[in-house]
């Protein structure tokens, strides 16, 4: 991983594994003129998954260090640069203390601030097709595949006690490594200790199909393992069945999909509704640019960004 060069105009950094594959890289520029931000530039930073620490840090430095560097959005590596360079940060917002994890770099009046924004953007994501008082009316469970950051986002979003009965009545995380399974327990346990839970350390497809076979109908089926994206395959086999006139969300929105394809096979046979990660890109990306740039990107802005994403899809 080579450090970018002193930044020479308003840049944003896009921290990840393959970035120049990311649709961001057309979007940006077309985004930048829509919101007026003159003479912006997006670059990406590419990281091996799991770095040394050292390399976060030495990118957080950099971007703390440089003038015209004015922020990042962080993917894949949010857990583990939160925790490699925390100390560097002069603000960490309460889901990024909470979640261990951050996936906006910003400054403000010379500080450098970190914010996990996934909380909000998944939230924004999921208000856009689980209908209203879902979980409520039908009883429904959620099976997340994967425990990482994206999986907690998640989890504190649905699980939230604000939301009264309308949470799901139970939740199964299925994940191939203990240490994140320990932490996501950990992490529900605090959202809300009143909720059914449980924890599957699954290395094999194979399992995740024997775990999604027990699923109630209505509920909500999650890829979010990046299988389909930065890594090839899917956490199911194609064995794997789907419970009937449920949700069905594939948290990429490139690569091959072949979770989500799996769900699309089923799709008329079982009355599921299969979504892509598209809208929840959107939403993540506004959210941090937002952030960088000191600007307001709701309402009729929003609108607007998401017209121009479709058109370019």
């Amino acid at each position: 991983m080579k450090l970018p060069e002193k930044a020479t105009q308003p840049t944003m950094y896009f921290i990840g594994v393959t970035t120049t594959k990311s649709s961001i890289m057309k979007l940006f520029p077309l985004w930048a003129e829509a919101l007026g931000l003159e003479n912006a530039v997006l670059k990406g930073i590419d990281i091996d998954i799991h770095a040394d620490p050292q390399v976060y840090r030495d990118v957080v430095e950099f971007i703390k260090n440089d003038e015209l560097s004015l922020g990042a959005l962080v993917t894949t590596h949010k857990i583990d640069l939160y925790h490699a360079a925390k100390d560097l940060f002069d603000y960490l917002d309460p889901y990024a203390t909470m979640f261990g994890e951050l996936s906006s770099i910003s400054k403000k009046d010379g500080k450098l601030e970190g914010y996990a924004k996934d909380p909000i953007s998944s939230g924004l994501a999921m208000e856009a097709f689980i209908p209203a008082n879902y979980w409520k009316d039908h009883g429904g469970e959620l099976f997340v595949i994967g425990a990482g950051g994206s999986a907690i986002a998640i989890c504190s979003y649905l699980l939230d006690p604000k939301n009264g009965e309308n949470i799901p009545s139970k939740v199964v995380i299925a994940n191939r490594s203990q240490p994140r399974l320990d932490e996501i327990e950990r992490i529900v346990k605090e959202i809300n200790p009143d909720v059914k839970a449980e924890y599957h350390l699954t290395p094999e497809p194979t399992q995740n199909d024997a775990l999604l076979a027990q699923i109630k109908p209505h509920s909500l089926i999650i890829n979010a393992t990046g299988l389909g994206k930065d890594r090839p395959g899917s956490p199911l086999t194609d064995n794997g069945s789907f419970p009937d006139k449920s949700l069905v969300w594939e948290l990429n929105y490139r690569g091959e999909l072949d979770f989500m394809h799996q769900a699309l096979r089923q799709k008329e046979l079982k009355d599921l509704h299969v979504e892509d990660g598209w809208i929840y890109f959107i939403h993540g990306w506004t959210q941090v640019v937002s952030e960088v740039f000191h600007i307001d990107i709701t309402g009729a802005v929003f609108d607007r960004i998401e017209q121009i994403s479709n058109e370019t899809r």
